[in-house]
């Protein structure tokens, strides 16, 4: 069946306010806290819920632990996705929200390998599925939700505090593994460090549930007198097709800059403190250059924001990891991290609200968290195992600049063939 249009029909029954706006960020912002913090202590959790003979051992099932909670997103973002097109966006955020916080608490409570064998890795594998589904399940909504907020000269920005909010989380999850990396010895890092950094997050889930209650609903479908339908999808496989493509090569930069703590780590050899400063500028840097990006799409149209910044990024991720594999000194690590985080961002929001914007309204929830959970489960679940794996079977700390370099390619190539939404630019009005 066909779906209704719901473009001239008003369905948000409440205009959102700003400390709306800033609820459903704050809230996105929690849940990327609770879901990356795993990636940066890697090599601790490694060694307290896994079983392995060596240390690369220890990291690689970590990683893999790691890469469980990309399998379960697609399926979040079917499920929950879907549920945001049907129920509106506001329950299916409460809903994500609410299993993210049982998977962060579970996880963190999880007894070591050494107290309870094989049962240890098995439930952390289960959480991180847990986590998956919800993060996998929220961005659809969120998005859909900034978006439809905004007035359509704004979108662009008002999609950059999506990208902002995340590098607000990975900034305050580097901040808080530099300061227990830098008060606490490895023994105790290892042993009950890395589950403070859980806990902390889950302080404030009560908090997040709290403020997304208060969201007014952007999205009806009921009143509305829309009737979303999966089928409708096929009409839109182009936005689709490019939409993963695109956020693949977004996805592989930031899950090789999240490596950077693990990677400076194990095969640099830099103090644990400094490489968890490389997270730090990874969120900070991640924060501060969303919104520029968002701005400017907003100005001069979202595919120039989009593409040059990808550009650059491919013209100088090599000269980049040369330099930092040849110095190995903390000025490096920090300076390639700030590069690479600042173009990946400029093209990142820009890119999104594209996708966005080409989606219709009545699919938009579901539809974005589908591509977005797939490209992050093919590419983000993967990209630190392969990388370190490359790294493991040549012998090259080279490794991931190709790697990245490979997939920053594709994701111009798919950029240039995506069609111009910006109303600026095409006077489009939703």
């Amino acid at each position: 069946m066909a779906i209704a249009s719901a473009v001239d029909v008003p369905t948000a029954s409440v205009p959102p306010l700003r400390r709306h706006i800033l609820a459903a960020v704050i809230g996105n912002a929690l849940e990327f806290y609770d879901f990356t913090t795993y990636s940066f202590f890697a090599v601790q959790i490694g060694h307290a819920l896994f079983p392995g003979r060596t240390p690369f051992e220890n990291l690689m099932l970590s990683l893999a632990g790691f890469g469980a909670g990309f399998i379960s997103r697609p399926l979040g973002g079917i499920v929950i996705g879907a549920y945001g097109d049907r129920a509106g966006r506001k329950p299916a955020m409460l809903l994500a929200f609410l299993l993210m916080g049982i998977g962060v608490v579970g996880l963190a409570l999880v007894p070591t390998y050494a107290a309870i064998g094989m049962a240890a890795p098995a439930l952390a594998v289960l959480f991180r599925l847990l986590q998956g589904f919800a993060l996998g399940g929220n961005v659809g909504p969120a998005t859909a939700y900034l978006i439809e907020a905004a007035p359509p000269e704004r979108r662009g920005f008002y999609t950059s505090l999506q990208f902002a909010s995340q590098g607000f989380a990975i900034a305050m999850g580097g901040l808080v593994g530099t300061i227990l990396a830098s008060v606490l010895d490895t023994a105790s890092l290892e042993s009950w460090g890395w589950r403070l950094a859980f806990l902390l997050g889950a302080t404030v889930l009560p908090f997040g549930l709290y403020v997304r209650r208060t969201l007014p609903e952007t999205f009806e479908a009921k009143a509305a007198g829309v009737r979303a339908s999966w089928r409708d999808l096929d009409r839109h496989t182009r936005t689709i097709v490019l939409g993963l493509f695109m956020l693949g090569a977004a996805t592989i930069a930031t899950y090789t800059l999240n490596n950077m703590t693990p990677y400076a780590t194990a095969f640099l050899h830099m103090r644990v403190n400094i490489s968890f400063a490389a997270t730090l500028v990874l969120g900070i840097t991640t924060f501060f250059f969303s919104f520029p990006s968002g701005i400017w799409s907003d100005r001069l149209g979202r595919k120039p924001v989009m593409i040059w910044p990808r550009v650059a990024l491919l013209l100088v991720t090599w000269p980049l990891f040369a330099m930092l594999a040849s110095r190995r000194d903390a000025p490096w690590l920090l300076g390639v991290t700030f590069v690479i985080t600042a173009l990946n961002a400029l093209s990142s929001a820009a890119g999104f609200a594209a996708i966005a914007e080409a989606l219709p309204r009545e699919l938009r929830s579901g539809a974005l968290a589908v591509i977005y959970a797939v490209s992050i489960s093919v590419f983000g679940g993967t990209t630190q195992l392969i990388e370190t794996w490359l790294i493991h079977a040549t012998g090259n700390v080279m490794a991931p600049a190709w790697y990245l370099m490979g997939a920053t390619l594709v994701g111009i190539v798919a950029m240039a063939f995506m069609r111009e939404t910006a109303p600026v630019r095409v006077g489009a009005r939703e």
